[in-house]
């Protein structure tokens, strides 16, 4: 058994990589049956119970009043910006494919936010990755066969961006305030914002009508283990064994990955120059990343 788990150790991010990506598809399933924002709520509600389940087990130390503040904050940018952004603008008909691209610029966005903040120089090779990726993303957007009989709304370009801004604001500050924090402790306090502010945005702007299927009872449940869960706790261990400074990279493969499984279940196929463009973004990430300084440290 033991062996077994030593082999599978290097799959551990590919498996996270797989599991991430997941969650737009999970969205696309269940959002035809109920609103974005009740949705988020409803499975933020359970993971917090399953994550209380897991902090007894595991014995999680609680963070001080600060540092739960912090983690709030965190959450609020991180979870609630992110996810709501991302299930609003795939419920608003826009591509899951496309949303993973663009949210997928997170990485980049949040290096060239953190050397504006911190005062730091890109190297030329990482400004021209910056470039390249940007150029990529667009072509994407661009070359999407669905764009041709698609009207994007004005609304899903928005909740996108906040999604993209929320994601690199929170991470530079939860790199910046969230040290020392117990990481089991830490998702539960992101998660309890995120709970309080889907919930008032579903209670402020929704119906909170749910059509029950099996598809969206299905979603949800993948949603909270698969996502909130198995994919955190990956995370956990991979920083733990000392790959936290790998973990950004894993991330560039994420919108890839969307764009694969929207093309395999829901025929977002991507034309020649959206494939181009996903080639170009990747390359744009290499460049910045095989820096050794590196633009991304956890």
């Amino acid at each position: 058994m033991l062996a077994l788990r030593t082999r599978l150790i290097p799959f551990i991010p590919l498996i996270f990589v797989l599991l991430w990506s997941t969650g737009f598809i999970g969205a696309k399933y269940g959002l035809p049956y109920i609103e974005p924002f009740n949705m988020l709520f409803i499975r933020m509600l359970l993971t917090l119970a399953v994550f209380m389940v897991l902090m007894a087990l595991f014995k999680s130390t609680w963070p001080t009043g600060r540092q739960g503040l912090h983690q709030l904050v965190s959450g609020s940018l991180v979870h609630a910006a992110y996810l709501g952004g991302v299930f609003a603008a795939i419920k608003w008909d826009m591509p899951a494919g496309v949303v993973a691209i663009v949210v997928g610029l997170q990485p980049l966005l949040t290096a060239l936010i953190g050397r504006i903040w911190f005062k730091q120089s890109l190297a030329k090779v990482q400004l021209l990755g910056l470039v390249l990726g940007l150029a990529g993303v667009s072509m994407v957007l661009i070359g999407g066969k669905e764009m041709g009989e698609l009207t994007l709304r004005p609304e899903a370009i928005g909740a996108t961006i906040i999604a993209l801004l929320g994601i690199s604001v929170g991470t530079l500050y939860q790199k910046r305030f969230g040290a020392g924090v117990d990481l089991m402790a830490g998702s539960f306090f992101q998660y309890l914002a995120t709970a309080f502010w889907m919930g008032l945005l579903a209670f402020s702007m929704e119906t909170r009508e749910v059509e029950w299927s099996f598809d969206l009872i299905m979603a949800l449940g993948w949603l909270v283990f698969g996502l909130s869960v198995s994919a955190v706790l990956l995370l956990m261990y991979m920083i733990r064994e000392g790959e936290s400074a790998r973990v950004a990279s894993y991330f560039y493969l994420v919108p890839p990955v969307t764009v694969i499984e929207a093309w395999l279940l829901f025929d977002e196929a991507l034309g020649v120059l959206a494939l181009l463009g996903i080639f170009i973004t990747v390359l744009g990430v290499y460049l910045v990343l095989k820096s050794p300084k590196g633009l991304i440290r956890s």
